[in-house]
């Protein structure tokens, strides 16, 4: 198998055209077998000439080291490497079962990881199921109550069940291959195996998560819904026992040989019972601002010209940053191509909002993140909490402004620009539920913030024309982009300060995503086994 890279394809390919231009691109007329797709990406640089940028995987009758010894000179193609497999890690020996607290990717692939090696994991999760927790989070949508236990944030899959399922990341690791299958094994779609920007939609992530609890059962591991992890019995300067608490109140004392502690970036009370217990944290920048909404039409025109409505191509995104001469920087996050802006509160009095987008991304308005980077010098405070209480003190305004109902401030974007409260909206409608209360978005956000923010609009219309157009809808506030707070651990992975507290993904600080917070669990994962005397198997 041949890897043909950097192959410019035409919005209209067929397979038998990818095969004609891979025995072109080759010099192997006659020679090509088959070719499937291993990268797609999109080039949108020229207007005139938006087209797709290719990797095939190629598969040839006959020698293709004579093949390669005869490339056209500027053809990038090399053997084709094998994909990476998740293998079990043999050996490993626990008196205790290991415990895995939270259930979204991190703790999932954790879990993962070490039901196969037979480590038969026990997983604590605070939320209910993602069948049930869907209806929890719908009801509130529709303006039922709030459920500070199963939301948005809390509950089966993670704050990234009510998301785009978006599976990009920076990082390069073999793992981010792996948890790729994984996700395609549990029923994700084949294209995110080679899309350059994967999603697999709020839609499907459900059934996803699902499958891959099934798969954690299926191999010995057990996991308990509406179950917080409360406390840890220390012996030693180790973990003996995690404290676990059942929705009615029930309490456990569950012995333990390690925790995995996938809780996620909005545990805040679990934050506060480790820093009472005296696990080392550490403060940590993230970012806040609002959500910005535009018509999904109006971002096609934008990056694809007169190729927007081609069907190939599908709803267009974006990614912008600025750096302004404040000395702040902006950039938007968690774009959501034909998405809706969702409520994303984890605690009672508070508005959060985050975005969402179904696998089709068919919704007639786009909406992101537009955040504003914050330092720890901008908490208030020096303790590792300060960052939590700075950002309950933006999300309490956001609701009081919102009207104290979970309806969330809202503003346009040519008002936002001029100071003054809105009345309506434009040419936008809101997509957020249970509804917006119109407002002056500058009630509910630093100063440092509104001032940036109003500079990277303007900036940032520059890079994407029609980004800051007066009927650009604005709803506040986002505040849960990352972390606030850095769970200090050694190469090992454990706790620098507790020994056997294996802290992990999002919430713990060392993932940003996803992909990456999955990636994170299993290289967590393999640490623990690692240090009970595990080894990967050949």
């Amino acid at each position: 198998m041949i890897r043909l890279s950097n192959l410019k394809v035409p919005l209209d390919y067929t397979p038998s055209s990818l095969l004609k231009a891979a025995e072109a691109k080759l010099n192997a007329r006659g020679l090509v077998e088959s070719a499937r797709v291993a990268k797609k990406s999109v080039d949108a640089r020229d207007k005139g000439d938006v087209h797709f940028v290719m990797a095939l995987d190629v598969a040839l009758r006959g020698d293709e080291k004579k093949v390669l010894a005869r490339l056209p000179r500027g053809v990038q193609a090399a053997p084709a490497r094998p994909e990476p497999v998740l293998r079990p890690i043999s050996g490993a020996r626990f008196e205790n079962r290991p415990v895995v607290v939270g259930l979204g990717p991190a703790g999932l692939f954790a879990a993962y990881t070490l039901a196969l090696s037979g480590a038969r994991p026990i997983v604590v999760e605070r939320g209910q199921d993602v069948a049930r927790r869907a209806a929890a989070v719908a009801s509130f949508w529709s303006g039922g109550a709030f459920n500070p236990r199963s939301n948005v944030q809390f509950g089966e899959g993670g704050a990234g069940a009510f998301s785009d399922g978006k599976l990009t990341t920076g990082i390069s690791d073999p793992r981010c291959a792996m948890a790729l299958r994984i996700l395609c094994e549990c029923g994700a779609p084949e294209e995110i195996l080679y899309l350059a920007k994967p999603h697999i939609g709020t839609d499907r992530l459900p059934g996803v998560v699902k499958a891959l609890r099934e798969k954690i059962v299926s191999l010995g591991g057990e996991v308990r819904f509406e179950t917080r992890l409360v406390g840890l019995e220390v012996e030693g300067g180790r973990i003996a026992a995690a404290i676990l608490e059942t929705a009615d109140g029930a309490r456990e004392t569950l012995p333990a040989d390690g925790v995995v502690l996938a809780i996620g970036h909005s545990a805040r009370d679990t934050f506060e019972a480790l820093n009472a217990l005296g696990v080392r944290m550490a403060r940590k920048p993230f970012s806040i601002g609002a959500r910005i909404e535009h018509s999904q039409k109006m971002i096609d025109r934008s990056q694809y010209g007169a190729a927007a409505s081609h069907p190939a191509l599908g709803a267009a995104d974006y990614k912008l940053s600025v750096r302004l001469p404040n000395g702040r920087s902006a950039y938007t996050f968690c774009m959501c191509p034909g998405g809706q802006v969702v409520a994303a509160a984890s605690e009672a009095g508070g508005v959060v909002t985050n975005g969402m987008s179904a696998f089709a991304r068919d919704g007639q308005n786009a909406n992101s993140a537009l955040l504003v980077g914050v330092e720890p010098e901008d908490f208030g405070g020096d303790d590792p909490l300060a960052g939590v209480r700075f950002q309950r003190l933006w999300e309490k305004a956001a609701f009081e402004l919102g009207g104290g109902d979970y309806r969330a401030p809202a503003q346009r974007a040519g008002d936002f620009l001029r100071g003054v409260r809105s009345t309506g909206c434009g040419d936008v409608e809101p997509t957020y539920r249970p509804g917006v209360t119109y407002a002056d978005l500058s009630e509910c956000l630093p100063g440092f913030v509104t001032e940036t923010m109003r500079l990277a609009l303007q900036k940032m219309d520059r890079q994407l024309a029609g980004f800051a157009s007066p009927g650009a809808l604005l709803t506040g506030v986002e505040t849960r982009s990352s972390s606030p707070v850095r769970i200090l651990r050694g190469d090992d992975c454990q706790s620098v300060s507790l020994r056997g507290l294996f802290p992990c993904g999002e919430g713990a600080g060392y993932a940003g995503g996803i992909l990456s917070a999955a990636v994170d669990g299993m290289r967590v994962a393999e640490a623990l086994l690692g240090a009970h005397g595990g080894a990967i198997s050949e």
